[in-house]
Order: C-alpha cells, then sequence, then structure tokens
C-alpha cells in the first residue's frame, strides 16, 4: 500500500488512506482476508483494484454489504451510511441458546447485589455451572461491545 502512496495509520494499522486531488481521499481497510476500500473517485478505485489484483488472487464482491461481520447499510437519498451488528448479535444469542430471552434494558434490577452466598454451594450445582459457557458468551458480547 505504500508503493501506491498510502499512508498506514497510527491509530489502526489496518487502515491505509490516501489523500487525492481536491480534499478527497481513498481509505483502504485490510483486515485478515477481508478488504474494504472507500473513496470519492470510482476510478482510482478501480485503478487500484485492478493493480492490486495483478498481485494477489482477488474477488471483487462489489458494493460492500458487510464487513468484520457488521452490515453495511446506506440511505443515498438522505446520504447517510451505518453499521449493524443484528446478525452477529442473533448468532451470539443462537450460540449460547438465548435467543428466545426477552431484552431489557439492565438484566438485573439495580437494588440486586452479587454475593458469594449466590455462588454454587454443593458439587451438582457446580457441575451445572461448568455447562454454561459464561466467560465466552460475555466475550462474545464485549467483542461486539468494545472492538467493533
Amino acid at each position: 500500500m505504500l508503493e501506491h502512496g498510502f499512508q498506514r495509520l497510527e491509530a489502526d494499522h489496518c487502515v491505509y488512506i490516501k489523500r487525492c486531488d481536491q480534499g478527497k481521499y481513498i481509505i483502504f481497510l485490510l483486515y485478515v482476508d477481508d478488504m474494504l476500500i472507500v473513496g470519492h473517485d470510482k476510478n482510482k478505485i478501480n485503478r487500484l483494484k485492478k493493480d492490486l489484483g495483478s498481485k494477489f488472487a482477488m474477488k471483487d464482491l462489489g458494493l460492500a454489504q458487510q464487513i468484520l461481520g457488521m452490515q453495511i447499510m446506506r440511505d443515498r437519498k438522505n446520504k447517510r451510511l451505518w453499521l449493524s451488528q443484528e446478525k452477529y448479535i442473533k448468532k451470539v444469542l443462537h450460540r449460547f441458546n438465548m435467543k428466545d430471552a426477552k431484552p431489557v434494558g439492565t438484566p438485573l434490577a439495580t437494588h440486586f447485589k452479587l454475593s458469594t452466598e449466590l455462588c454454587p454451594n454443593n458439587d451438582k450445582e457446580k457441575d451445572e455451572m461448568r455447562k454454561i459457557p459464561y466467560a465466552s458468551a460475555v466475550g462474545s458480547l464485549m467483542y461486539a461491545m468494545v472492538c467493533t
């Protein structure tokens, strides 16, 4: 990307940017085998795709529909663009058998206090708790909340 005049962002090493004429730019996102190219000039984007395609095996999937598991949605009329993680969240809920859970703003009542007295007290309760992958569920939701 540096050979093509792009600069790598310090804040995110997966993002490259190239400033073009009249304050326009091309942004190139590369994460493992996921790639996204955005910019003002379709000709320059197509030229970049052609150059990259001559050096790497690539498949042009056309207009971006998703990136890193996030859906990309557009409202061209109102010039709006937004990302959605709805599919990812539904997949996580399904994986942890919570697809039929009722949504609430706060999962526990605000006055409810957790304590060690609520921990499993016998082997049967401990065995039941081991079957529930709490850390994986929380980690999956934290990924959606923090990483993306």
